[in-house]
């Protein structure tokens, strides 16, 4: 047991201890679960510490010191114990990827705050001072947390993650239960269970890209490959992308390979180096017939030929329409539907039982306006007696 900075904590750095700890745990009522980890210059990101707050104490276990983490693991999926979180949604990404593991039973403060009137997402340290009071500091949010040992202001910052969750929990659950929408926080909590959830299309990155609507086909196709390549050296020397190559460099390459590698050496924002090492290997990637499977990858693209700046008004409208009912529910429109996504729903209406699948979704839009989402394109504005009228097409 360490007594440090005001507040007492049992430091777990061995295998054995995380046994004994999941023993001690396995079947209290809730844990606060938080952990601190290292992402820039490397493709895999580092988990190194965790903080556990239970009934039974505060915990920091030192997931560099073990080589075992699968009694935390098994914790977290143990459905009888609420695992409460902050923004979690990170948390649990990272022990997927890493571990294959998916968690059981949570509530995400982050989450439920966005259905009782506060905007989505929102930082921990406001939904502290502004529930409970307390005001912590958030100075070592990029701290060295693989170096050790760790410094006491650390230990006292990582602590503070965890220490208000339950608190915070209690007052929220309280406000959620009085407006009867715990079960909704449920349900988007939920999602967070599913591997699905953090599975992501490998492709995300060049279907997302503005450079990429703006390109002929050959080019786009190129692009493609380059985003591929670049994400696969990443994982295999566990860089990061910028490493690998720089984003800032990607068009100006685009645009020039076409005229061969010499090109790249002409091209004043290509550094010599990625030239003279990439050169060759961008020339073939570029000469390459298209295949199938990139052809699908490329028609899920939409291009700045086929955005019509009259449903771009649409799009516009039915997203306030979107914010006008969530405003007056004192739910998070973030939580809803993002802006985003309203364009998905127009190139793939197939799409909209993901994005407003869930009923309390529904209970909040009604009926009108979710069916309104579902035949984007069949919508039209009108003027009529000095009023903009939105309706569909008759």
């Amino acid at each position: 047991m360490s007594s440090n900075l005001k507040h007492e904590y049992t430091a777990i750095n061995t295998n054995q201890a995380l046994l004994t700890f999941y023993e001690q745990h396995k079947n209290v009522e809730w844990i606060g679960f938080d952990t601190e980890f290292v992402g820039e210059k490397r493709f895999f990101t580092k988990l190194c510490l965790i903080q556990i707050a239970s009934p039974l104490g505060l915990f920091l276990i030192d997931p560099l010191s073990i080589d075992d983490l699968s009694p935390l693991l098994d914790l977290l999926a143990h459905p009888d114990v609420l695992k409460i979180t902050h923004a979690g949604e990170n948390d649990y990404r990272l022990l997927y990827h890493q571990y294959d593991f998916t968690p059981r039973n949570i509530f995400d403060t982050q989450i439920a705050a966005g259905f009782i009137g506060y905007r989505y997402p929102l930082s921990f340290g406001k939904l502290v001072e502004s529930e409970l009071g307390r005001r912590i500091s958030k100075s070592y949010t990029v701290a060295d947390w693989e170096t050790r040992p760790l410094n006491p202001k650390q230990l006292k910052y990582a602590l503070n993650d965890v220490i208000p969750l339950h608190p915070l929990w209690s007052k929220l659950q309280a406000k959620l239960q009085k407006r009867g929408r715990l079960a909704w926080v449920k349900e988007e909590c939920s999602k967070l269970e599913h591997r699905d959830y953090y599975r992501k299309d490998p492709n995300a990155e060049a279907i997302n890209s503005s450079l990429m609507k703006t390109l002929k086909l050959k080019e786009k196709v190129f692009l493609l490959r380059l985003f591929q390549w670049r994400i696969g050296l990443a994982r295999e020397k566990d860089y990061s992308k910028e490493m690998i190559l720089p984003q800032k460099m990607i068009g100006h390459i685009v645009r020039s390979i076409s005229s061969g590698p010499e090109a790249l050496h002409h091209n004043r924002r290509i550094t010599p180096k990625v030239a003279r090492k990439y050169g060759s290997l961008f020339k073939e990637l570029y000469d390459a017939p298209m295949t199938d499977e990139e052809k699908q990858v490329l028609s899920q693209i939409v291009t700045v030929e086929q955005e019509e700046p009259a449903m771009d008004f649409i799009l516009e409208m039915l997203f306030l329409l979107i914010k006008h009912r969530c405003y007056y529910s004192g739910v998070s429109t973030s939580l809803v539907i993002q802006r985003n996504a309203l364009k998905r729903l127009l190139r793939k209406p197939a799409t909209l039982p993901e994005e407003l699948g869930e009923k309390w979704k529904k209970e909040i839009l009604g009926e009108d306006l979710v069916n309104w989402l579902g035949q984007i394109e069949h919508l039209e504005i009108t003027f009529e007696k000095g009023q903009a009228i939105l309706r569909l097409k008759s």
